[in-house]
């Protein structure tokens, strides 16, 4: 059966892979090291997972989490859980064990997968999560209890008898905070089927979006992140085979395209700027490769053109976030041109199905060429924020429009233009920091009376964090002593790359910190506010 008719009749991204499995069953669905999963297979398992979780009590729309690297049982225990109704949500393995903690309890999973290297990081957050119930190590020989595998195949393969349905709760994913805790962004299984490469009404789908018999996918992006996760159900739904790298490894990523005919892989520009950097990357036969997807943050023209030269293939820039299931705007490769041009600022255009307008801070539609928020409605959109209807009602209003917190213009021919950001978020090498969680760590330094946290431009991660620091009168600390003692409490990732020690913090009458005044010399020269 044709994939657009598939998902005409499709309740759950489960009924496509089930499709697949009957259709083209030898077929494979994940590639790991030696071993391959065929959809088959897939099916058949994930069935098995679905069983062994409501054997064990998980109800449709309970959460159960992951907490390790790539992996194709994650997947198979997404779907597993998906046919019961029950809810994934995969956490950041590169979190510090509070923030580990903070998301295993918000989300209330009594099951939790983990993945090898993890089992410890578990094990010390344990008594802060009661919900937890059972664990299960996927492929993880430091955890003592109890095997994936094993656990699995005790179980009938018969399809589970719970109904699924579009609009049911599927994936959550956390997001980083405003006020210094993330939120669980929720997808449903349509708006995760809207946002996948090969969905689209016919004559809609872009010509790189249309899935091609022997594709072969590299994930190579985190799965805690929407550009995993949906790299990975894109290529599920689409009935081609994904090559999982655990976490990206430029050497290993090199390989994989030579021996495995990589056609397609999406990166953020950090990761493009490391392959180009490799010693062997002019060494490669990239002739097989057909489309680099890439985004989360802006890439510069030079990178840009390097890759294009060197890779040879077709680039896509994607716009879009976690609360919109993935890409809602593209660059197509068409647009894109070595010499440069005004498109290549862009982001692109709308994807089918997908309304786009600027608005200002009263919500009103601004003409093209102004800047104010870029604000978008689509069954893309998340449903809520998980058990967080203040912040829900923030983002998304009642005529489901969802405001972004990107500033931006649209332009006479419908191409976005991303200009800066109405949030304070800071985009460092693809992964979101917002300055609230990497303030909240910096304030419990006893000797800090004030501080605030700002993004810098950066050659290699785009932007970097940087703390603004007041000591307390008579104190005396070191940038050295700072950083660390940010590393107990968040991620590596979030914590300042350098500290200003500064006198005092520039406030408005009201006591708002004036970032932008902070930002401003760094940021000199620059036409636009991200980088």
């Amino acid at each position: 059966m044709a994939i657009e008719a598939a998902l005409a009749e499709a309740g759950s991204f489960c009924d496509i892979v089930r499709e697949h499995a009957q259709e083209r069953g030898d077929t494979p669905a994940f590639t790991y090291g030696d071993e391959t999963i065929t959809f088959a297979e897939l099916d058949e398992n994930s069935n098995r997972v679905a069983n062994a979780l409501a054997a064990f009590g998980v109800k449709k729309g309970e959460r159960v989490a992951f907490l390790g690297k790539n992996h194709p049982l994650y997947f198979e225990a997404l779907l597993g859980a998906a046919k019961i109704g029950a809810v994934m949500t995969p956490v950041n393995w590169r979190l510090a064990a509070p923030e580990v903690a903070y998301i295993l309890d918000n989300c209330c999973a009594r099951v939790v997968f983990v993945g090898e290297g993890f089992a410890d990081v578990l094990a010390r957050v344990r008594g802060q999560v009661p919900d937890v119930e059972q664990v299960i190590g996927i492929d993880a020989p430091d955890h003592a209890g109890t095997d994936y595998r094993i656990w699995r195949d005790g179980f009938s393969a018969r399809p589970p008898a719970t109904r699924v349905g579009l609009e049911d709760d599927a994936l959550q994913l956390y997001t980083s905070g405003t006020t210094g805790r993330p939120k669980g962004a929720v997808m449903t299984h349509g708006s995760i089927l809207s946002s996948r490469d090969a969905v689209g009404q016919e004559g809609e789908m872009r010509e790189w979006q249309e899935p091609v018999e022997g594709d072969v996918t590299l994930l190579a992006m985190p799965c805690f992140h929407i550009s995993g996760t949906g790299t990975g159900i894109g290529t599920m739904v689409a009935g081609s085979n994904s090559i999982v790298l655990p976490e990206y490894d430029p050497t290993k990523a090199l390989e994989l395209i030579e021996n495995y005919n990589i056609s397609k892989i999406f990166l953020v520009p950090a990761a493009i700027q490391i392959l180009l950097n490799h010693p062997r990357v002019k060494e490669v036969d990239f002739s097989r490769l057909k489309y680099v997807t890439y985004g989360a943050s802006p890439i510069p023209l030079e990178l840009m053109r390097e890759a294009m030269e060197v890779l040879g293939c077709g680039f896509v820039q994607m716009y879009g976030m976690t609360e919109t299931s993935g890409t809602i705007v593209a660059l197509d490769p068409e647009d894109h041109v070595p010499e440069g041009s005004p498109r290549m600022r862009s982001v692109g255009t709308p994807l089918p199905g997908v309304e786009l307008k600027i608005i200002d801070e009263e919500g009103n539609t601004l003409p093209p060429n102004t800047v104010g928020e870029i604000a978008t409605r689509s069954s893309k959109n998340m449903s809520r924020y998980w058990n967080n209807p203040e912040a829900t009602a923030e983002t998304i209003d009642e005529d489901g429009w969802l405001r972004t917190g990107d500033a931006g213009y649209l332009d006479e021919d419908g191409y976005l233009y991303i200009h800066d950001r109405v949030k304070d978020m800071i985009i460092s090498g693809g992964e979101n920091v917002y300055p609230a969680e990497v303030e909240n760590a910096l304030y419990a330094h006893p000797k800090v009376a004030d501080v605030a946290v700002i993004g810098i431009p950066s050659e290699k991660w785009g932007e970097e964090v940087k703390a603004c620091v007041v000591v307390k009168p008579g104190e005396e600390i070191t940038e050295a002593e700072l950083i660390a003692h940010a590393r107990e409490h968040i991620a590596g990732y979030k914590c300042p790359k350098s500290v200003d020690f500064i006198e005092a913090l520039p406030r408005n009458p009201s006591g708002k910190i004036l970032r932008r005044e902070l930002r401003a010399p760094y940021w000199e020269g620059k036409d636009r506010a991200v980088n």
